[in-house]
């Protein structure tokens, strides 16, 4: 066989390549025939004068060699890919997910509920008052919503979650050297602010324009580090033991900027323009390029369009079922137990660590389910979960009721969180996720504000918290009807076919 030329891309002779694609096309070792290209319109002889390296936003994509010819005979090119990178870079921003989420989840959520007694015995403030700033925090999540959803879509996650750092570590500055209950508000709704710039709608919202296939997973795993920060309440409580509260936030501060700021630096938005495509699949080969995307493409509704669907409504008032009883315990968990069931904050503690590595579990399995799985019936039988796992809590009266409270509730929180949150980018799609989740926090912090502040007053003014856990439960139960009203979402997208894929297709009926 005679060739036309020969032509070597490698970064080490630093000869640009002839035939670029933005990444890995071919696995290792692979070859697959492509369309004929006249390359004399390119050189005017061999290896002379060769084509600019089209222009990338950053060197994200890793740059695989390739080995590239061209037989006069079949007026074929054959290109052999001679490295490939090893990780899809979306896993990194998974990574900076989860250790953003680790900070929120470790210093602050997880916590609450042993500042309540610390802050109830020094200062003497009731249960409703320190409830009232939990729940102010979630009135500023869902106000913020909207608009952090629009910058992010607008400016990019990473810029919005450098400033959330830096305002949530300013916040537990300002929150060691309080001593009155306004200032207890404004400190605590500082952190707030800085938590939610820099963690879960941030954090999602780039993930999910990384991932298609594997979006609940990749979800999932980002959304541990809140689950994961629940060992750190244990620690936490020693902590405020030996050095007093006020030496923790200040400690928690310093956590908050040396792991923050660095994640933050590893965030990117969109994989398209660094040259990648979702969950790292190749660019299409030139044989499908103008063909039938439509089978390829994920569905993608504006911020007014998802408004308009029921589906829209149907999730967000699941989500704020859900989190009445989330938010009721996060705050309450700990005094119930100590005072009504009499065990001790370390015992208290080691539930709570229970109750995390059951979420844990809970969300490395919603996110192999929610890829694979029907997502209605998922969150309606974690809705159900969450409705008997409080019942279970509420009427405890041995340490095993606790413990099958632990297991249930954590395996439906961990379960339901990433699966609801994918379910809107699989009815809505990825392009406005940002601001369609922003408007529908707008509904979901009902559920964070209603939850502490009802159970709050019903043991203020009862002495118990049997009624309100109790309430807290059937609507949380009652509210898995409305995965029947949200109707079936648009088809998954197919998997776009590789050159390698394509190449056995069209070689088939000749073997």
């Amino acid at each position: 066989m005679s060739f036309r030329h020969l032509a070597l891309n490698s970064e080490a002779l630093m000869i640009w390549p002839v035939v670029y694609t933005p990444r890995r096309s071919l696995s290792p070792g692979m070859t697959a025939r492509l369309p004929f290209h006249d390359y004399s319109q390119d050189y005017s002889h061999n290896f002379t004068r060769p084509q600019p390296r089209p222009p990338m936003a950053e060197s994200l994509a890793p740059r695989a060699g390739r080995l590239v010819w061209t037989s006069v005979e079949t007026g074929a090119s054959r290109v052999r890919l001679l490295s490939a990178p090893r990780v899809f870079y979306g896993w990194w921003i998974v990574v900076a997910g989860f250790a953003i989420q680790w900070t929120v989840g470790a210093l602050m959520l997880h916590p609450f509920g042993i500042y309540v007694v610390e802050f109830e015995e020094e200062f003497g403030w009731n249960r409703t008052e320190l409830s009232v700033a939990f729940s102010l925090a979630r009135v500023e999540d869902g106000l913020l919503g909207p608009i952090q959803g629009w910058m992010i879509d607008r400016f990019g996650p990473r810029a919005v979650i450098r400033v959330g750092v830096v305002l949530f570590a300013l916040g537990f500055v300002a929150f060691s050297m309080m001593n009155s209950l306004l200032m207890f508000y404004v400190t605590f709704l500082l952190m707030a602010v800085g938590a939610a710039l820099a963690g879960f709608l941030s954090v999602t919202t780039a993930v999910v324009n990384w991932f298609v296939r594997r979006r609940t997973l990749a979800v999932s795993l980002a959304l541990i580090g809140v689950a994961g920060g629940g060992f750190a309440a244990p620690g936490i409580a020693l902590l405020i033991e030996e050095v007093g509260w006020r030496n923790t936030a200040l400690i928690s501060a310093a956590i908050i900027a040396i792991v923050g700021l660095p994640a933050a630096q590893l965030v990117r938005h969109r994989p398209e323009p660094y040259g990648m495509l979702p969950d790292g699949d190749p660019a299409p080969p030139p044989a499908t390029a103008g063909g039938d995307e439509d089978r390829f493409a994920e569905v993608s509704m504006t911020p007014q369009q998802a408004l308009r669907s029921r589906a829209f409504w149907a999730i967000s008032f699941a989500h704020a079922a859900a989190l009445l009883v989330v938010s009721a315990v996060m705050v309450h968990f700990v005094a119930h137990v100590e005072e009504q069931l009499e065990y001790t904050r370390a015992q208290a503690a080691s539930f709570i660590t229970l109750l995390t590595v059951m979420v844990i579990i809970g969300q490395v399995f919603g996110g192999w389910a929610g890829d694979r799985l029907n997502t209605r019936a998922i969150i309606a039988v974690c809705l159900i979960g969450h409705a008997s796992a409080m019942l279970l809590l509420t009427f405890a009266t041995s340490v095993w009721m606790i413990v099958g409270f632990a297991l249930l509730h954590g395996v439906a929180w961990g379960v339901r969180g990433p699966v609801i949150l994918s379910m809107r980018a699989e009815y809505f799609g990825a392009h406005s996720f940002g601001t369609i989740m922003g408007f529908s926090s707008l509904i979901v912090m009902l559920g964070m504000i209603v939850g502490p502040i009802f159970a709050g007053l019903v043991y203020d003014n009862t002495g118990s918290y049997e009624i309100g856990f109790t309430l807290l439960a059937l609507i949380a139960g009652a509210s898995s009807l409305l995965m029947l009203w949200a109707g079936s979402p648009p088809p998954r997208p197919a998997r776009r076919p590789t050159a390698t894929s394509l190449a056995e297709t069209q070689e088939a009926p000749a073997a």
